[in-house]
């Protein structure tokens, strides 16, 4: 671990599919914070702003000065369109991740993480991180590499025990191959996904290797990745149960209410004495998002915090503007509710969810939209009766679930992230009927620190002003 490390107060959380966008971890790095890009799904981000023309030209920018330009040639000769695709056409999907690997998708993923870092960083000094889901296995290895190849400074991953990562970091920062265990459902053989950095035809090895923040809720697995050199984070987020996105389960036995929504106690609340004694620096995340918790997070020997829902809603996150104005309108009402959704997500993960009408947590649209899984970022892999490795997902059509032995009766309020944090974004899918797919706005349930920022802001704010809020009882 280093310990000469000058750590940043306030680390902007790694929101949904590019809700943290570049631009708004531009501003936060250059702010002299840490700036977070997310990097789940980047390249179906990437390949959908090409097929939309790229019309700021950011993304050719930055494959410019990939290392590998045949590589960006293959890339833009399958996605990019000239002046952007007609807006009743659908996008081309990238191809679905698979443990055989495959050198495109793997290049492609490297290049989109390169892409997104790349231009958070431009211009500037100041701290990037990425932000990825332990859920996503397959997506891993290639996505570090692509961050590492834009010289990232931090990666942050939760939603699963990152205990691989800091492993994969060094290997990876010296070009060596890996192979990263993933989780194959209904078997106790172990299975690898296998990465060699030397595939993409670049040998400027050795690379920086980033600092790992591993995100978890509790003291007990702080303890558990600290005590092998080979799992040891750089150090930890702890995040509490009102954080946005996806939450820890809780901890007592079938804790859902009649709503479906999951139930914490006192069991969920991380022990920071021992947090602190542990020796690693550590951040606090999820309801930290006022000055007055800010202070309190450093009182408990915290480094600073990870806020995510003031910064989803600045100025240049990735949300699109009416689904800004809507959350920033919802605000205002003291009846808003954010409901954490045991069975939302595909991953099984309780799920936090804005109620508001116009998206899939109205029952109505969510039951008309068609079940499909095309994008695939969610799939389990499980192990087929007659042999070898099939995926399935929640989210996907029932029958099909049922067919690959899924628990149906688990599957059915299942809603499909992948195409409704696309939407959120402005990149939904076009489908055969003429329909687009629907957002899924998700937010944490503290609110103070948004309502304050609503108040001071009423028609919206930007990143800088969202740290200066954050910032403003810490005495210099």
């Amino acid at each position: 671990m280093q310990t000469d490390v000058k750590y940043p107060t306030i680390i902007q959380g790694g929101m949904g599919i590019a809700v943290s966008s570049w631009q708004l971890a531009k501003q936060v790095a250059m702010a002299g914070e840490l700036g977070v890009i997310s990097g789940t799904a980047i390249d179906s981000v990437v390949a959908r702003r090409l097929q939309d023309g790229d019309p700021s030209g950011d993304i050719r920018r930055a494959m410019s000065h990939f290392p590998n330009q045949a590589t960006i040639a293959e890339i833009m000769d399958r996605f990019f369109v000239e002046g952007g695709r007609a807006a009743d056409k659908p996008y081309l999907d990238v191809p679905k991740l698979s443990i055989k690997g495959n050198l495109f998708s793997n290049n492609l993923l490297a290049v989109s993480s390169f892409v997104e870092v790349w231009l958070a960083k431009e211009g500037h000094n100041g701290l990037v991180g990425m932000n990825i889901l332990e859920k996503i296995q397959l997506a891993i290895p290639a996505q570090l590499y692509g961050a590492m190849l834009a010289d990232v400074d931090y990666i942050l991953i939760g939603a699963g025990i990152p205990a691989q990562i800091p492993h994969l970091l060094n290997e990876i920062s010296v070009g060596n191959k890996v192979a990263m265990k993933v989780e194959v459902a209904e078997t106790k053989d172990r299975h690898y996904l296998n990465f060699d950095p030397t595939t993409l035809g670049i040998e400027n090895f050795p690379i920086k290797r980033p600092l790992f923040l591993a995100i978890v809720s509790s003291h007990a697995l702080v303890a558990y990745l600290n005590k092998d050199e080979e799992t040891k984070p750089d150090g930890f987020v702890i995040e509490y149960h009102v954080a946005g996105g996806h939450n820890a389960p809780p901890r007592a036995k079938n804790a859902i209410d009649e709503n479906g929504e999951a139930i914490y106690n006192d069991l969920d609340i991380p022990n920071l004495e021992k947090i602190l004694a542990s020796g690693s620096p550590f951040w606090l995340a999820g309801g930290f998002a006022t000055p007055a918790k800010v202070v309190e997070a450093l009182a408990h020997g915290a480094k600073g915090v990870q806020v995510g829902s003031v910064f989803a809603l600045s100025n240049e996150s990735g949300f699109t503007q009416e689904n800004r104005s809507a959350v920033l309108n919802s605000l205002a009402d003291p009846n808003m509710r954010v409901l954490t959704d045991a069975s939302a997500s595909p991953t099984g993960f309780p799920f936090k969810v804005i109620q508001n009408n116009q998206t899939l947590s109205n029952d109505n649209l969510y039951k008309e939209r068609t079940r499909i899984c095309d994008l695939g970022y969610l799939r389990t892999m499980y192990q087929r009766e007659k042999g070898g490795i099939g995926y399935r997902c929640p989210a996907e059509p029932l029958d099909n679930y049922e067919f690959k032995n899924g628990q149906v009766d688990q599957a059915q309020g299942s809603k499909c992230l992948c195409n409704a944090l696309m939407a959120d974004i402005g990149l939904g899918q076009v489908r055969p009927d003429g329909r687009t797919e629907i957002s899924l706005l998700t937010f944490g349930s503290d609110l103070e620190g948004p309502r304050a920022m609503r108040d001071k802001y009423p028609t919206g704010w930007n990143a800088l002003q969202a740290i200066t809020f954050l910032k403003e009882q810490i005495s210099n």
